[in-house]
């Protein structure tokens, strides 16, 4: 039974597994986007989210909490310089997981592509767009302001024939060649258009 193994180990002894999770980090840092398995990829989500948390608040201990897992100056150059300043405003969730369709070839292990969201530019463009646009809701009946004492039910009167007269010129407008009478029972058409 695997009661309460909430760690993926891998394959790797626990030295080898931190030196690679620490690399791989490093690598997302400097890169904001890497291509991997889809299990690394999860445990490397577990591994650099608190990371990225510690990177919000610059002070000298947090970045030695931070250089203590990384152990390169690069990268703790570039988190608490770009990274930080990009997500100071998100709570969480800085990290996306895109499952890829292609499989590894060697061994058909599911890859994936795991990115820092704040730096993955379509992705924003496309929220921002949606957050733009602004919808509007319309009401089922148009009610006008009334004047000269006429009450709101003779103006939406008025407004109803309007639309019947334009559903109807566009019946009128069918092609010519087209038949458009009824014929009777037994009747054909040549008997029609000779009456």
């Amino acid at each position: 039974m695997r009661h309460g193994k909430t760690i993926n180990h891998l394959g790797r002894t626990a030295s080898h597994r931190n030196a690679m999770l620490s690399n791989m980090a490093s690598s997302l840092i400097q890169h904001k986007r890497i291509t991997t398995t889809v299990a690394k990829a999860k445990a490397l989500r577990k591994f650099v989210e608190p990371l990225l948390t510690k990177s919000k608040s610059d002070t000298t201990h947090s970045r030695r909490l931070v250089f203590s897992v990384l152990n390169n100056k690069e990268t703790l150059k570039e988190l608490f310089g770009t990274v930080s300043a990009k997500i100071a405003t998100r709570p969480g969730g800085y990290t996306r997981i895109i499952k890829l369709s292609a499989t590894r070839l060697g061994d058909n292990a599911e890859m994936c592509i795991i990115e820092l969201v704040d730096f993955n530019e379509t992705m924003l463009e496309a929220t921002t767009a949606a957050e733009a646009k602004t919808t509007t809701r319309r009401s089922r009946g148009k009610k006008k302001a009334t004047a000269e004492g006429e009450s709101s039910a003779e103006v939406v009167a008025e407004e109803k024939p309007a639309k019947k007269a334009k559903a109807a010129t566009t019946e009128v407008s069918a092609p010519e060649d087209t038949a458009t009478e009824t014929l009777k029972d037994g009747e054909t058409r040549e008997e029609k258009a000779a009456e």
